[in-house]
């Protein structure tokens, strides 16, 4: 795999601070034009995280914390613009006095176009640059594919049915492998070998593969697949095995994160979320939890961003568990455009 052309990996992934005012108002700063926008509160609890991106169109919320199906939410975000988005008053992104992180990630600015590359017709928005696109399709049921415009084969795909609120957030990596699937909703580890997931079949350069289960195909519904390919230098999507040590684990990404989410697949854990912003610093550091509404977390020796990965500093169960596995995905603070060795411990 060569190595990315990205020098700025700002330009493509970027994660915004900032403090609500209870007024709606255009939040700015992302420095390009989002088209697929995370926000958590950070300061108040039982707020969820919500989600928004350009191909179901502005307004259209998603929860990564629970089932529920797309809701219609201008009073939380109303409009992608210039540098950032329209925010509304509401709790979930603009309280007044309330501390809020917002992760963007971009993709190519349109609502997307059909790609027929699989048996169902598709939405897409691809920038396969960054390796990443937002695509949209429809579930019939049966065993499927689905073009994702990435010309490379996913690492990652976290998937969710738009219309029904029956059904979690379904989520593929490599790193689990092609019989399995993880939640993004929960704790719970990974589920076990099941052809319903994906049939049993790997992404290639073009498709997906889609099984029978309603979290990914159910009849007739909406769905929305958030795709991303690895980029050497940019983007990593592997796993670890734990050492239960302060000493901890070093995770080798080839770059320094600018953003990291784990999670434990062998048994029960949160998602747990870095980024470089709300921790400029490696300690203390705040997180927060894909799967909750809590408010953030301020935690002591849990991970040092390295220059070239990260290094475990903890004994959490949910983190560093002795022998447990983790899959992670992660973004470049600063890209590297050049070999570089792999080292044997951080540096």
């Amino acid at each position: 795999m060569a190595y990315t052309t990205i020098n700025k990996g700002s330009s493509y992934f970027n994660t915004v601070t900032y403090t609500g005012t209870g007024v709606a108002r255009d939040q700015t700063g992302v420095g390009f034009n989002p088209d697929w926008v995370w926000i958590k509160c950070r300061s108040n609890a039982t707020t969820d995280n919500v989600l928004f991106d350009r191909v179901r169109t502005a307004g259209q919320r998603l929860v990564s914390n629970d089932t529920g199906a797309e809701e219609t939410q201008t009073g939380i975000m109303s409009a992608f613009v210039t540098d950032g988005v329209t925010l509304g008053a509401g709790a979930a992104s603009n309280g007044s006095g309330r501390t809020y992180v917002m992760w963007n990630w971009l993709a190519n600015n349109t609502a997307g176009s059909s790609n027929t590359d699989g048996s169902r017709t598709s939405t897409v928005a691809a920038n396969t640059t960054a390796g990443f696109s937002i695509v949209g399709y429809t579930g019939n049921s049966t065993v499927g594919t689905v073009g994702h415009g990435l010309g490379v084969a996913p690492r990652m795909m976290i998937i969710k049915d738009r219309t029904s609120g029956a059904y979690n957030w379904t989520v593929y990596h490599a790193s689990i492998g092609n019989t399995r699937r993880i939640i993004l909703n929960s704790t719970a580890g990974q589920d076990s070998a099941n052809s319903v997931w994906w049939n049993n079949t790997s992404p290639t350069s073009t498709v997906f593969t889609i099984g029978t289960d309603n979290g990914a195909n159910a009849n007739g519904d909406s769905f929305i697949a958030y795709c991303f390919a690895e980029v050497k230098g940019y983007s990593k999507f592997n796993s670890y095995t734990g050492n239960g040590s302060t000493d901890g684990t070093f995770v080798y990404t080839g770059f320094k994160p600018a953003f990291i989410m784990t999670k434990r697949t062998d048994t029960t854990s949160a998602w747990w979320i870095y980024d470089n912003k709300r921790n400029p610093y490696n300690d203390p550091a705040l997180y927060l939890n894909a799967n909750t509404s809590n408010a953030e977390i301020g935690l002591t020796s849990v991970l040092d961003s390295c220059s070239n990965g990260f290094k475990m500093r903890n004994t959490y169960t949910d983190l560093n568990a002795s022998g447990g596995t983790y899959i992670y995905m992660a973004f470049a603070e600063n890209p590297f455009v050049s070999s570089t060795q792999i080292p044997t411990t951080a540096r």
